[in-house]
């Protein structure tokens, strides 16, 4: 968890110091110093300066395995994590990385039973962004880019049905109790589950394809 953890604030870091040309990011030099100054500061920035990037990733479930990562370091004599939370952290940085430098890490060994919360977390991405990128495309979207806001916005313009908002929002329950470390991913990701989450993400990102064309 710590070394995870360690991993996701060089890569925040490394990000938002990075040369304007590379990254297109304005940051004022006194903001980078305050931006040095706490991991929550670094998770502000990130929102205020590249909103863009975070598409699929939660900054709010960062931060939570963040202070469960502090109290594990500050309080942890007799204290332990589950491996859970250790497995779900490390994909939510996988996907932060891809979003913020734009490709994949290499995989070092095979996931094994860790499959299925990777393609979970990986496939929610690309539907969020399948869902934003259809709203915006149908001017539904003004300053808040939320997936909550495409999906009601989507349904209100009768571009997503009553039924298929429903599933969607079911999916999006069962995603987040994976990610907030509710119930064992093992047990939530049934095939049924993960089907389901194929379906809308090839189906937006099919309709992504089709509309751009």
């Amino acid at each position: 968890m710590i070394l995870v953890d360690n991993a996701v604030e060089q890569m925040i870091k490394t990000y938002l110091n990075l040369p304007k040309r590379i990254s297109g990011l304005s940051v004022p030099r006194a903001k980078r110093e305050q931006i040095a100054e706490s991991f929550p500061a670094m998770l502000d920035a990130l929102e205020d300066f590249a909103a863009d990037k975070l598409v699929g990733v939660d900054l709010g479930n960062i931060e939570w395995y963040h202070r469960l990562r502090n109290q594990l370091y500050h309080e942890g004599f007799g204290l332990t994590v589950a491996r859970v939370n250790v497995e779900v952290y490390a994909e939510l940085a996988n996907a932060l990385f891809k979003n913020l430098f734009g490709f994949a890490l290499p995989a070092t060994a095979p996931l094994g039973t860790n499959d299925r919360l990777a393609e979970l977390i990986q496939l929610w991405n690309m539907l969020e962004s399948g869902l934003i990128e259809l709203a915006s495309r149908h001017s539904l979207l003004g300053v808040r880019r939320t997936p909550i806001d495409a999906m009601r916005l989507l349904n209100g313009a009768a571009l997503i049905e009553d039924d298929e908002l429903e599933e969607l929002f079911e999916l999006r329950q069962i995603r987040n109790a994976v990610v907030h470390g509710q119930d064992d991913h093992r047990k939530l990701l049934t095939d049924d589950v993960m089907t389901r989450l194929r379906y809308y993400t090839e189906r937006y990102r099919e309709d992504e394809d089709t509309k751009s064309a």
